[in-house]
């Protein structure tokens, strides 16, 4: 384990860039005291705000660069413009070099995950990359994949998913045998597409620990430590869940501001309704690990605060110490992985 955690940030990513990429690793540092920081972007509006954090400033180093990848552009510009001078590129770069051990940016999602895998590529045995995120539940937290990185998928990509997914939870939800859940629109076997059919027959006949089939409401519930869903459905309910926690909030809000009883009532139960926005906050589950890759890069939300933003850099530093990358390759390269049994299972299939 190194001594110290080298994070490289994009701090031109994101809809504001570094006023809140620095604020926000201020945040981080805080609490995590033994990391250090590449900050790549432009070196004037980076010192601006490292002037206000002495402790940041003295933890990290800065390099220039005044290209910036825009929030807006296609995967294939920003690899055409952005490729080697972008501060998206370099932060992806030192990771490449072992200069950093993680990259974290909240800059354009498909620029990002284009120039991750184009430049660190993927691992043995997966075809592509996904997005893993936290996800808080009733029974705890549970890893979601993949939330938005690819469309579409066959079963054997699936249960690539699953694998990663189970060795994400096993690290950061310290799971020995995390259960893994297939997203799909019921639990009977006999439902949703073939791909997630087939998927569910490899996963059985796999060592890793397969319940079946979970619906929507049961990624809430806490169905599973890990739920699998290829990128589209997965994003479409990340996205619902964010805006139905916003939603409940604003009526929670408007309901305890509704009369002089609502308002009194709520100072007897202030401590409680607390708790709720704290469990609400989506700040608190910003960060999405590109698994699948040669190296570790977390995907902030664009819009996010400064707080939500050093959740981000927490979940990169949480994967470099629980070495994520290690126990990853161990699952996919080992004799017997759930990878190599669903390959063979495929091939007599076919």
């Amino acid at each position: 384990m190194p001594q110290k955690v080298r994070i490289a940030l994009d701090a031109m990513g994101g809809d504001v860039g570094a006023s809140v990429v620095i604020p926000g690793a201020a945040i981080s540092l805080k609490r995590h005291p033994d990391s250090e920081f590449l900050l790549y972007g432009d070196s004037k509006l980076i010192d601006e705000q490292l002037a206000k954090y002495p402790a940041l400033k003295a933890a990290s180093q800065v390099v220039h660069t005044d290209v910036t990848v825009s929030m807006h552009d296609k995967p294939s510009q920003a690899l055409r413009r952005g490729r080697k001078s972008s501060s998206m590129w370099l932060a992806i770069d030192a990771v490449k070099r072992g200069d950093a051990h993680v990259a974290v940016s909240a800059g354009n999602t498909g620029a990002l995950m284009a120039m991750a895998r184009f430049h660190l590529h993927t691992m043995a045995g997966i075809d592509r990359p996904a997005i893993a995120g936290v996800w808080p539940t009733a029974r705890g937290d549970s890893v979601v994949l993949d939330l938005g990185a690819t469309i579409g998928g066959d079963a054997r990509h699936l249960v690539a998913l699953a694998v990663m997914g189970s060795a994400m939870a096993s690290v950061l939800l310290n799971r020995e045998r995390p259960t893994v859940g297939l997203l799909n629109i019921g639990v009977e076997e006999i439902k949703g597409h073939e791909e997630i059919r087939e998927a569910a027959e490899l996963l059985r006949a796999s060592q890793l620990n397969y319940i079946g089939f979970v619906e929507g409401d049961g990624i809430g519930a806490g169905a599973a430590d890990v739920i699998v869903s290829e990128g589209f459905s997965g994003n479409i309910a990340l996205k619902a869940a964010e805006g139905t926690a916003r939603q409940m909030a604003d009526f929670l809000r408007n309901a305890m501001a509704s009369s002089w009883f609502s308002r009194i009532g709520y100072l007897f139960a202030r401590s409680a309704f607390k708790a709720l926005r704290d469990k609400l906050d989506p700040n608190k589950s910003n960060g999405g690990v590109l698994l699948g890759l040669k190296g570790v890069v977390v995907k902030s939300h664009g819009g996010i605060s400064a707080e939500g933003f050093a959740y981000a850099v927490d979940v990169g530093y949480e994967m470099v110490r629980c070495d994520l990358l290690t126990k990853i390759n161990h699952m996919l390269n080992r004799d017997g992985s759930a990878l190599a049994q669903a390959q063979t299972a495929q091939e007599a299939v076919s």
